[in-house]
């Protein structure tokens, strides 16, 4: 009997379908215990006599992979492939999978959520309400607003098609070419930084594990801009970001992935950011149809063994 690891944390925790499929198929099936992204030396632990693995964000580094001497098929639940060394995988023999589609209009909604908080003050305000402040800020509204998107892909044309209804100016920047229906504009990175009001990440991290937005970028960016990343930990320096919000250079910022998690540094402690635990792909409907789609491409891949 084949062995897959289901190393998501979350995997059918709102629905038990996607994991009635996988015992359907006759697979002895393990999972996860600890309720957390795993490390690099306990995934290697689990994987060390599996023949598939449905991933979460877990490092899957070359040293992981070629400890994993049954393993054959991989099945990425999410769209970003940062983690997983592909070039190790290719040369082990190991078919990688990821599903594009699952997450758009989960991560999408939720950006164009944090973009109106941002610009409301919700949170903030909510926090000053449960402490015993009644002060009515005033806030701005999302028409009008010039809204750039780094990664201009499903997710980012996505947010893209959700923000024509408010009225906001969209345009993109984008390392490959794109073809749009909606009215958004390509611009270098430089231009759209400096002419956003709002700059939302939709990029996968780079290969090189380099810092897209760090002090130089982030002083291009106008005064008084608001930050959004619901894409992948690491694109930001946290740093940089902490010191551009605590000096009045940007008005707010939201955070939902981060270089090391759980987050426990200092953006803590600003009132002007909203940190949520990476949860882009946390709307039930969503979730579902990408585990479901998770364990089809591991069922497809398993078949071509």
């Amino acid at each position: 009997m084949r062995k897959v690891f289901v190393a998501t944390s979350s995997f059918a925790k709102d629905n038990i379908a996607p994991m009635s499929l996988l015992y359907s198929a006759g697979l002895d099936v393990l999972s996860n215990p600890h309720g957390r992204k795993l490390t690099e030396e306990e995934i290697k632990g689990f994987i060390s006599d599996v023949d598939l693995l449905i991933a979460g964000t877990e490092p899957l580094t070359s040293g992981v992979l070629e400890s994993a001497k049954r393993l054959r098929v991989i099945s990425r639940c999410g769209v970003g492939m940062d983690n997983v060394d592909l070039d190790a995988a290719a040369r082990l023999g190991i078919k990688v999978f990821n599903t594009p589609y699952g997450p758009t209009q989960s991560v999408a909604e939720l950006t164009v959520g944090l973009m109106l908080d941002l610009l409301r003050g919700v949170t903030a305000m909510d926090r000053e309400v449960r402490g015993g402040v009644w002060k009515k800020r005033m806030g701005s509204l999302l028409r009008g607003k010039k809204v750039g998107i780094i990664g201009f892909g499903k997710i980012g044309q996505k947010v893209a098609e959700l923000l024509v209804p408010f009225g906001a100016e969209i345009s993109y920047c984008d390392v490959c070419s794109c073809e749009c229906s909606l009215s958004a504009s390509p611009k270098t990175m430089d231009g759209l930084l400096s002419w956003a009001d709002i700059v939302t990440l939709h990029c996968s991290a780079p290969r090189t594990g380099c810092i897209l937005l760090g002090n130089e970028e982030m002083s291009k960016m106008k005064r008084g801009s608001w930050l959004i990343n619901a894409s992948r930990g690491g694109l930001v320096d946290e740093k940089a970001l902490y010191d551009a919000l605590k000096k009045g250079h940007m008005a707010g910022a939201a955070l939902d992935v981060f270089e090391n998690e759980p987050y426990t540094g200092p953006l803590t402690e600003l009132d002007n950011v909203i940190l949520t635990p990476h949860i882009g792909s946390y709307a039930k409907e969503g979730r579902i149809e990408m585990e479901i789609q998770a364990v089809q491409n591991l069922l497809d891949g398993m078949k071509e063994q």
